[in-house]
């Protein structure tokens, strides 16, 4: 009797605890598996493990390397420099400059983790490839879709939802019924011993969380032109370091006495000003979104919106105008609607399925 052929996959490895666990996970399920690391032309920073391309590139690719050896398994290194320089870091800076607030690890999963990562796997002959993201693939009537992992406070969902449609297939999330602590005690059982190495949650090029500095050294001067902070009213109250500086929602660094604390509400790039207020002026009853990526055939009507990582999501009605802008009506309104920052929409039946998302143009006021 033919013996049957395994199926092949190539796991996304950081040689931290999560993207390490999976490739044990996967090894134990029977799977012939590989291991790969991003080059990315990164040092002195470092990146949280899921996004197993980031941190300093020489101690990725030497733990990472390390685990393979451990699991008998090849281990590739791809460099993918270029890439993220022309598609991430150029966006990052851009967006800022705008005045907005960049999401850079949406883009980077959306154009390089899975979008050139995936198609090199599988032009490389891979079945499937796999990280150790917080997630999950759910397969609905024959249609796949992203979802929450069964860890609500690691899930990863929420950056994961500009993944093109056609690559879902091809995706495994081994940690997706898994709490932290269990795969902690997996890594520990398995003699993988990574349970202590440290995590982070900044973004993995940016050193110190010093963003101003790193756009600076990178345009080669000081990108910062003053100008006015007006109040709600329109009343000038201070003068401000440069729209970069500041984002939505942001409480200090104004030089301004105020007998309450004073958020950023507004910023507007074409007037060089940005717009403060107390918090009761932060809340929008809405927001326009752009960019949208859809795992569903149709847009749906209402969903669950999340406007970042770490805010619970509320319900909305989801409209596209005559003038083609897509609007979303909140049923509360949201605090904090931060241009540039993504709105990802789950499915409202379950509140674990991602529909899509996109990014955000501007909040609308109440």
């Amino acid at each position: 009797m033919q013996e049957l052929k395994k199926e092949k996959i190539l796991v996304a490895m950081s040689g931290g605890v999560d993207s390490s666990v999976a490739a044990s996970l996967l090894l134990k399920d029977g799977f012939d598996i590989a291991g790969v690391t991003m080059r990315l032309g990164i040092s002195d920073c470092s990146g949280r493990d899921g996004d197993f391309g980031a941190g300093p590139d020489d101690n990725n690719i030497k733990d990472a390397g390390a685990i393979c050896e451990k699991l008998g398994i090849p281990h590739y290194v791809f460099d993918y420099s270029k890439e993220l320089e022309e598609n991430v870091i150029k966006n990052f800076i851009n967006t800022y400059l705008e005045g907005q607030t960049p999401n850079p690890c949406i883009e980077c999963n959306k154009l390089i983790k899975f979008g050139l990562l995936v198609e090199k796997a599988l032009l490389m002959g891979f079945d499937y490839f796999a990280t150790g993201h917080y997630a999950s693939i759910i397969l609905r009537n024959g249609n796949y879709f992203i979802g929450k992992a069964t860890d609500g406070t690691k899930d990863q969902s929420y950056f994961l939802y500009g993944i093109g449609k056609e690559k879902l297939p091809f995706l495994k999330f081994p940690l997706s019924d898994y709490k932290k602590e269990e795969v902690k005690k997996i890594s520990q059982k398995t003699g993988l011993d990574l349970h202590e190495k440290k995590e982070s949650q900044e973004i993995c090029f940016i050193k110190n969380k010093n963003y101003h500095e790193f756009i600076k050294d990178r345009l080669g001067k000081d990108f910062g032109k003053e100008g006015n902070i007006l109040d709600v009213n329109g009343k000038v109250i201070g003068r401000h370091k440069g729209v970069a500086f500041y984002t939505i929602g942001q409480r200090k660094g104004f030089g301004i006495s105020h007998e309450k604390p004073l958020y950023v509400n507004s910023i507007n790039i074409d007037k060089n000003e940005i717009v403060v207020g107390e918090r009761s002026h932060l809340a929008k009853k809405g927001l326009i979104v752009t960019d949208l990526n859809w795992f569903t055939d149709e847009m749906p009507d209402r969903a669950l919106a999340k406007i970042r990582y770490n805010h619970k999501e509320v319900q909305c009605s989801i409209v596209k105008n005559p003038d083609e802008n897509i609007y979303v009506n909140f049923s509360v309104p949201q605090e904090s609607v931060t241009p540039g920052q993504s709105v990802v929409f789950y499915d409202i039946s379950d509140g674990k399925t991602v529909l899509g998302g996109g990014r955000i143009a501007r909040g609308m006021e109440l």
